[in-house]
């Protein structure tokens, strides 16, 4: 697979250059042995991403850091982007004079971090208040990462609300599933069921503020940010095909396929973080970029598998393995139940335009 053009010189969504901080981030990468494959080492290097970040930024350079990331490997932005999203969450809730109390499960500066709110079918994580604190009891299902990580923030029910916990996650009362986890893309970053045995936990704000919390629509599209950047590479292998001697008409319409989704979906995610902060909706806004943004990489991965053929699949371990990566990631996506929503809101009369 064709080097993607570096961020660091060409701006992925920032109209100036990257930021300082980022660039080093994108640096240190570079410098990992098996960075994205390598869990510990990735999970290592997100933590001191997470710590170098200024408090005060625009949401474009968190998006750019994250497309950044995913255009140089899929599953190191998946192993970035919770821990990132735990970092905002928690600095939003101290922003709000939330008391968090961290302290007494074990923070500190070097905690990996989670983000479990999924819910399934069968399955429930519920929160009571005991003697001696909030605990959890019963089964979270799809918890990424949770053999790795230190802490996680996790929704549990109290009574019909969900409300936001803090939890250390090497306790004897908490159990990380072994699996199922048989897929072929992400192999690494396993999201399996967690048990949960009357475990002590620290709330996170009141039920029901992780949904309503400002900045909730900001994190639905930091992951929007990296299905796009991770379909950049596809683009890149269809421009070298295109350009190769004897190319026909049909590689450069694959080409333009996945050039103009690609464009609309980065024009999207600009126009998104000029905006969303004065956004009546932002949840409305963040529906609509996801439901955009996951049509450009299902285009780019049907175009370029059609366009490059079977061969780059087995024979180039990086494009095989981006592919893989992100056809599971992009399914965070629930394509038509959350269109179904978002269709749901706009017949309602949310975001009128």
């Amino acid at each position: 697979m064709p080097a993607h053009r570096d961020p660091r010189t060409s701006p992925l969504l920032a109209e100036r250059p990257l930021t300082h901080g980022i660039t080093r981030a994108l640096d240190a990468a570079e410098t990992i042995d098996g960075f994205g494959t390598d869990v510990a080492a990735t999970l290592d290097w997100a933590v001191a991403v997470g710590a170098a970040r200024p408090a005060e930024r625009p949401v474009v350079d968190d998006w750019s850091l994250l497309a950044s990331v995913a255009s140089l490997d899929v599953a190191a932005a998946r192993i970035l982007e919770p821990h990132l999203d735990a970092l905002d969450i928690l600095d939003q809730a101290r922003r709000l004079d939330v008391d968090v109390d961290l302290e007494s499960i074990g923070v500190h500066p070097g905690s990996s971090w989670g983000v479990f709110a999924a819910e399934g079918p069968g399955t429930r994580l519920e929160a009571h208040r005991a003697a001696t604190g909030w605990r959890l009891s019963g089964t979270k299902p799809w918890c990424s990462l949770a053999h790795e990580l230190t802490h996680a923030l996790v929704t549990a029910w109290v009574g019909d609300e969900r409300r936001l916990f803090a939890v250390a996650l090497r306790t004897p009362q908490i159990d990380p599933h072994a699996g199922p986890w048989h897929a072929r893309g992400l192999t690494q970053v396993m999201s399996a069921p967690v048990d949960f045995a009357d475990a002590p936990a620290v709330p996170i704000g009141e039920a029901g503020w992780y949904l309503r919390r400002p900045g909730f629509a900001h994190g639905g599209i930091g992951v929007a940010a990296c299905w796009w950047g991770g379909a950049l590479p596809l683009r890149d292998a269809l421009l070298e095909a295109a350009r190769r001697t004897g190319a026909d008409q049909l590689s450069r319409v694959h080409l333009a396929r996945v050039d103009t989704a690609l464009w609309n979906a980065r024009l999207t995610l600009k126009a998104a973080a000029a905006t969303i902060d004065a956004d009546p909706d932002p949840a409305l806004l963040a529906g609509r970029v996801r439901a955009i943004v996951s049509d450009a990489v299902e285009t780019a991965l049907t175009e370029a598998a059609h366009a490059l053929g079977p061969l780059p699949l087995v024979a180039d371990e990086r494009h095989a393995r981006r592919v893989a990566d992100l056809q599971i990631y992009i399914r965070q996506h629930h394509g038509e139940r959350d269109l179904a929503r978002l269709g749901g809101s706009v017949s309602e009369g949310r975001g009128e335009w």
